[in-house]
């Protein structure tokens, strides 16, 4: 079993930056890809970026490639997602998961989720 719980979300003007956290208990973790996802509202949820079990490979949407980096810390069982440049258009609920595969993008890859946290961009 492994138990996700993302923080770091709030409002943030445009232009601002942020930086959210997903630490996990359980022993599995350094053993699978870590991703992080986004749900606006009224929307579908949508892939924002992956991160190999040992870090070596990275994906991200091409909606925040370039603005948003992800990594992690196995020793804390912590991923991180820094997002920098925020426009209003990132505002959503956003969620980590835990994949058995190495980059998946499809939320269909994840078997653990976190409760989601909200990150809020104002004009």
């Amino acid at each position: 079993q492994v138990q996700l719980v993302e923080s770091g979300g709030g409002l943030v003007q445009d232009g601002g930056s942020l930086r959210l956290s997903c630490t996990a208990s359980g022993r599995t973790f350094s053993s699978g890809a870590m991703g992080w996802f986004r749900q606006a509202p009224g929307k579908a949820r949508e892939f924002v970026a992956v991160i190999s079990w040992n870090g070596a490979r990275t994906d991200y949407s091409d909606s925040v490639k370039g603005r948003f980096t992800i990594s992690r810390d196995n020793a804390k069982k912590t991923v991180y997602l820094q997002m920098n440049s925020l426009k209003p258009e990132d505002t959503a609920v956003y969620y980590c998961a835990r994949s058995q595969y190495i980059t998946p993008r499809s939320s269909h890859d994840y078997d653990y989720w976190g409760q989601g946290t909200q990150v809020t961009v104002s004009s």
